[in-house]
């Protein structure tokens, strides 16, 4: 009997998705050539195109793309996809070289106006299985083709590492996502949505309940039709939102018989163009893959240096099993002797906490998990025995490594024990020494020591869910399949499960490792720091303003919810005055807050412009750079402005913020960063209080209702995590008052000091107002004689010129004519040369260097400062201008709030510092210290750090019963 013949392999690759694949994966380490140019996008494409050749050995092949045009989807529910960023330049770039590299291994392109990549792929595979003589792999690391799968049909999901792939088939299906027919994954699709398309889906229905209701039901539409079997809340989300169910599911399925012209001839895989491919790899230096695909053959390819060349694929990641390290469970007296006298004498250890939950204040300690040296790990149990030992173990001046110590800090603060320094935090390290890149330990320890930890998914129990995973979860399907198979989410931290449910030896190994990683890490990070000569920005600045930082977190702020009510109603009346004119000048009614409606309104039947620019989903543009410009001749296009910012304050503080009020004390805690913006600026979460607008009359509004801690008549100064607060503690009259210490004009400054500009620095040293000064300069003119107009222009371009304006920029901002905005910013050149010598000086050196640097050192590295990009280059050279000004401010404000805590500690004060936001600190100020404190902040932070060229320093100080009387 004959066999039956081997199926032709026929490999399909989404394109677009693979090279954004390639792209991301490498953002933060981006591979450069000796040109400049980010070549990220393209090697990770090619390197899974040699892979499928070299390893699978295709018959057939072909790269299907996305075009430009709108789909029928587009058509359907115009917000499909809107919420995606805009392609970075260095992206679009990258894809004609895919194209033209895919030409030179003559594989066939496909593409059609109007479908996307998912279609063309998913007809060619219904082809192929009907055919029967094809087995088809489809190329992509997105779970919509999972739809797509059959016997004869697989998805192929290229994995992180080098080669690796996951292959999924009919029989991965239940296990993976629940569902035991492919087309299911539609139905699925349909119930949870998919914010990366932004597909909406039933509100409330996550990942889990959208399984067990295909599960029960089969289909949206038989769920549909037995609505009566459901029950309270679910049931009303189903019924209200019958349509967005169908339609998500209809957004959600690949089209199978789009108008290819194309013959499985025509894919059949060809001979290779070695000529061109040769070029296209000495081109962009691409010598580990010539070297791969050609051998000895390969030509050489030169670059400026070696750091240019090319990695290899990464070896596989090691783990627990591999390496096998020591970790212990301290459960014995004996133990914990052995363990705390070790601990007592070493100079150093690395420690990490394991908690009921991530709340700073209310979470409770379940064990501590100790290192002293590589491999070696120790957990302890937590129990209130231990207490006395550990308070006197983190008193002791050992040094105390871990990562993201703030929150440790928090925890053990919170249960009595004060911790001393040194600090030696890893996350706050690896942010110095790579500011552009994330900092999570998991991430971290996969690129520093090539290790892959232990997830908590991996060892909670099977019968516990995440506690995220209900309602509301991300609607992300490969996470929760990935949860299904007990491996965890890239998103899994800390918290997102029950830790007290993990078996007590599983948590053991789980703490043990981290700390063990940790220690590891540091070994890594702290020789790194010496090389790059960051040592003393990390000990002088960041270890020191770690206790800082928690201190004030944790006393926190005042809100006044009745006085943020009172805004709220003026914002309301303002949104409906607002509401009503819009509707007037437009004639009709519409949905103020459709973007698409809005732009019909405007464009078609105002016809406000005569050739609108559009999206490219075809909606006209209404962002607000578009109606700013309509503003200045429109008075609806101004009115939707403030519209939108009213809306905003409104959703984003006034209905928000009361929400963020802590029980414990009835005060808001935001949370400060170290390690989130790259040119050394503190950064605010949960809320951010940073972000509350000061430029305009509404924004300036919400800081009424921050008040000292007695204005609303509570005293909770001294009230601690559990013992809430009092009525009887109020007073009539107010023993606080709230108090704003702000640097006048300190990136100014600083830029004066930087660059040595005479002009600037004597404005400075003579006390004048600098933006007077520039515009008598600019314009000509003696100081009495500048207007408010000249003073408003003159001070848009002092600042714009740190963040590199334009005289586009310029001209839009101040809605004045190109011409005249070019004409202001050349005087200024004019007026202050030493200014740009300094620009060019610091752009000539970032290339030389590959980085700048704040007056304290601080670097931050700008690889695309050589990008044979414009736009990509200009961006660079901007930022690379704008880090040694901003930065040195961020370094300034740091070293104020370490040398002011230090002031109000010796001092012993009731007055306390609240918060920092950009240059400014907020204290609540006590009446016993208001004759003298104030003079001393303003003499602690002018000292805090020396400008070059004697710029003087100036801080102003603010008092007042709310934050806005105190600004």
């Amino acid at each position: 009997m004959t066999e039956a013949p081997e199926p032709n392999r026929l490999f399909l690759l989404d394109g677009m998705a693979l090279v954004y694949r390639a792209h991301f994966a490498l953002i933060r380490s981006p591979i450069m050539n000796s040109k400049g140019v980010n070549t990220s996008a393209l090697f990770g494409f090619t390197n899974t195109l040699l892979s499928i050749i070299q390893t699978e050995k295709p018959t057939h092949l072909a790269v299907a793309w996305d075009t430009s045009a709108p789909t029928p989807r587009h058509e359907k529910y115009p917000a499909y996809k809107a919420n995606r960023d805009e392609m970075p330049e260095e992206l679009r770039a990258a894809i004609p070289a895919c194209k033209e590299l895919c030409k030179a291994f003559a594989i066939p392109l496909l593409e059609i106006d109007g479908y996307e990549a998912d279609d063309l792929i998913g007809t060619l595979a219904k082809t192929a299985d009907e055919r029967g003589e094809f087995h088809t792999f489809m190329v992509t690391p997105d779970k919509d083709f999972a739809q797509l799968i059959s016997p004869t049909t697989t998805m192929w999901k290229p994995g992180r590492k080098g080669s690796d792939y996951e292959a999924i088939t009919t029989k991965e299906l239940p296990e993976i996502w629940g569902v035991q027919e492919p087309h299911q994954i539609i139905d699925l699709l349909g119930l949870m949505g998919d914010a990366s398309d932004n597909i909406p889906g039933v509100p409330g229905i996550g990942p889990k309940t959208a399984v067990k209701l295909i599960a029960e039901y089969g289909s949206i539409e038989n769920l549909l039709e037995n609505t009566d079997k459901l029950k309270g809340k679910q049931k009303e989300n189903v019924e209200n939102n019958r349509e967005n169910a169908l339609l998500s599911k209809d957004l959600a399925t690949i089209i199978r018989d789009a108008p290819l012209d194309v013959s499985f001839e025509d894919l059949t895989l060809s001979p290779y163009d070695e000529e061109a491919i040769q070029r296209l790899f000495a081109e962009h230096e691409f010598r580990t893959l010539s070297k791969r695909l050609f051998g000895n053959k390969a030509p050489a390819v030169t670059s400026a240096d070696e750091s240019a060349s090319l990695p290899e694929p990464p070896a596989a990641l090691r783990t627990i099993a591999d390496t096998k390290p020591k970790y212990q469970l301290v459960n014995s007296p004996a133990l914990e002797k052995q363990l705390f006298e070790a601990l007592e004498s070493a100079e150093s250890y690395c420690f990490d906490l394991e908690t009921t939950s991530l709340d700073r204040f209310e979470s409770k300690i379940l064990g501590i998990a100790f290192s002293l040296k590589a491999g070696e790990g120790f957990y302890l149990p937590y129990n209130r025995v231990h207490h006395p030992r550990l308070q006197e173990l983190f008193a002791k001046p050992s040094e105390k490594i871990g990562h993201n110590l703030k929150f440790d800090l928090h925890i053990l603060n919170s249960h009595g024990i004060q911790v001393s320094g040194p600090f030696f935090d890893t996350m706050l390290v690896h942010a110095l020494l790579y500011p552009e890149q994330r900092h999570t330990m998991d991430r971290l320890a996969e690129n520093l020591l090539n290790y892959q930890t232990i997830k908590l998914a991996d060892i909670v129990p099977d019968e516990v869910e995440p506690e995220a995973e209900e309602e509301g979860a991300d609607g992300d399907l490969f996470a929760f399949a990935a949860k299904k198979k007990k491996k965890a989410p890239a998103s899994s931290k800390k918290g997102d499960l029950n830790m007290k449910s993990i078996p007590l030896e599983s948590l053991a190994e789980y703490a043990a490792e981290d700390a063990d990683i940790t220690w590891q890490l540091a070994e890594h990070l702290r020789p790194l720091l010496a090389k790059n000569e960051l040592t003393e920005v990390y000990e002088t600045i960041e270890a020191p303003l770690l206790p800082v930082l928690v201190k004030m977190e944790a006393e926190g702020i005042k809100l006044d919810p009745e006085l943020l009510a009172e805004v709220g109603v003026d914002l309301g009346n303002r949104i409906d005055n607002l509401s009503q004119s819009i509707t007037a000048a437009a004639g009709e009614e519409f949905n103020l807050n459709s973007p698409k409606q809005l732009g019909e309104i405007l464009f078609e039947k105002l016809k406000l412009v005569d050739k609108p620019k559009k999206t490219k989903t075809g909606q006209f543009k209404t962002d607000e750079q578009t109606l700013s410009l309509l503003a200045i001749e429109h008075p609806i296009a101004a009115d939707i402005l403030l519209y939108r910012q009213a809306t905003k304050l409104k959703s984003t503080y006034v209905d928000s913020l009361p929400n963020d009020i802590a029980p414990h004390d009835q005060r808001i805690h935001t949370h400060l960063h170290q390690h989130i913006a790259a040119t050394g600026r503190l950064a605010s979460s949960d809320p951010n209080l940073q972000n509350i607008p000061i430029r305009s009359e509404l924004g300036r509004e919400i800081r009424k209702a921050f008040v000292p801690r007695q204005v609303c008549g509570v005293d909770v100064s001294s009230t601690h995590p559990g013992e809430g607060s009092s009525k009887n503690n109020s007073r009539t009259t107010p023993e606080f008052t709230l108090l704003a210490a702000d640097y006048s004009q300190i990136e100014l400054r600083i830029m004066a000091a930087l660059s040595g500009d005479p002009s600037m620095i004597a404005a400075f040293q003579n006390d004048q107002d600098i933006h007077t000064e520039t515009a008598a300069k600019v314009y000509g003119i003696s100081s009495s004689e500048v207007t408010s107009d000249h003073r408003r222009t003159a001070k848009m371009v002092n600042f714009g010129i740190i963040y590199g304006i334009s005289a586009f920029g310029l001209a839009q901002r101040l809605s004045i004519p190109r011409a005249e905005a070019t004409e202001i910013i050349k005087a200024y050149w004019e007026q202050y040369p030493k200014i740009r010598d300094f620009m060019n000086a610091t752009i000539e050196s970032a290339k030389e260097k590959g980085y700048t640097e704040t007056l304290s050192g601080r670097r931050r590295y700008f690889p695309d400062i050589k990008s044979g990009n414009g736009t990509v280059r200009a961006n660079a050279e901007r930022a690379a201008i704008n880090t040694p000004i901003q930065g040195t401010a961020a370094d300034m404000i740091k070293l104020a709030m370490i040398q002011t805590a230090d002031l109000l500690e010796k001092e012993q004060t009731q007055s306390k510092m609240l918060l920092q936001v950009h240059d400014e600190l907020l204290f609540d100020l006590h009446e016993s210290e208001a004759q003298t404190l104030p003079d001393q902040i303003v003499a602690t932070m002018e000292g805090a750090l020396t400008l070059p060229n004697e710029v003087p320093i100036k801080v102003e100080v603010g008092t007042g019963q709310t934050w806005l009387e105190a600004h």
